[in-house]
């Protein structure tokens, strides 16, 4: 039985807990964003072209979140 891609799974918790993080406007957000932009990049190389078109959004989802995050004033 196939477990599915690891990799992709992780990197999709990855941006859902930064999403979360962000939208609660959690310290460690930034920090968060790190660890999926990570995982998302170790995905990447173990999947198919399915999951690269999601990995993709993901990714897009990412980039937004740390260009808000980085704009916060503080």
């Amino acid at each position: 039985m196939k477990m599915g891609n690891r990799y992709f799974q992780l990197a999709r918790e990855a941006v859902e807990r930064a999403e979360q993080m962000a939208t609660s406007g959690h310290p460690d957000t930034q920090n968060q964003i790190n660890v999926a932009l990570n995982n998302l990049s170790a995905a990447f190389h173990q999947s198919t072209s399915a999951e690269k078109e999601q990995l993709t959004s993901y990714q897009e989802v990412i980039q937004e979140l740390s260009h808000e995050v980085s704009n916060k004033p503080f």
